[in-house]
């Protein structure tokens, strides 16, 4: 075989190798039905593109564990009329940037939802619009349907918060994340912890994955 012949396939084969390995490439992507750029999953299950972090079937299962939890427990359940709850932020301790609100505001959701009126939650997030509002009143610029020189902002019965704390181990054959999820009820009176829950995932996979 000549020098010319030899050139000649080995080009060829370097040719086939490349488009094998583009292949290989795109065959490991996400697969979506022919014709489709985007699909639909469930929120409560794991899609095609996933890593060991925090993810929506996370999010979903942990905070339908605590809406239960909550209403299960018997210092709502004796409470004189309804209790107040108003949300604290929730620490995130753990390597993976992400908004950990939405952990609190899907558990305020569930309640307010399923728990026909037996909680309620205090928007003290909107204070500055409702104080703005109940001047407005005063000022007789707006009508009330009540004495606009009382104020009756309500108090919390109970504060609402919780923490993500993070475990995380890397090696040459992978990365593994645990994730433990607390949240707590507590007085504001008294600073007693009248309900505590946890959930706690661990997942392990070949490659690291970027969460925003």
């Amino acid at each position: 075989m000549n020098r010319q012949t030899t050139a000649s396939l080995s080009t060829t084969v370097c040719s086939i190798s490349l488009g094998a390995l583009l292949l290989t490439g795109c065959a490991s992507g996400v697969h979506n039905p022919s014709g489709t750029p985007v699909t639909r999953v469930n929120p409560d299950e794991q899609g095609a593109v996933a890593g060991t972090g925090i993810e929506s079937q996370d999010l979903v299962s942990v905070t339908d564990k605590m809406a239960r939890s909550i209403l299960a427990n018997p210092e709502l359940q004796k409470a004189q009329g309804i209790p107040r709850i108003v949300l604290l932020p929730v620490e995130n301790q753990t390597r993976f940037a992400i908004n950990k609100d939405m952990f609190l505001d899907r558990i305020r959701v569930q309640l307010n939802s399923k728990a026909q009126g037996k909680v309620r939650f205090l928007a003290r997030d909107r204070m500055e619009a409702l104080e703005k509002e109940q001047e407005l009143k005063k000022q007789g610029l707006v009508t009330s349907s009540s004495d606009p020189n009382v104020r009756e902002f309500k108090g919390a019965d109970f504060f609402l918060t919780g923490k993500l704390s993070g475990l995380t181990t890397k090696a040459r054959a992978g990365v593994s994340d645990y994730i433990l999820y607390t949240f707590q009820l507590i007085d504001p009176k008294t600073s007693d912890i009248l309900w505590e829950d946890s959930a706690e995932i661990k997942k392990q996979g070949n490659d690291d994955a970027a969460y925003r």
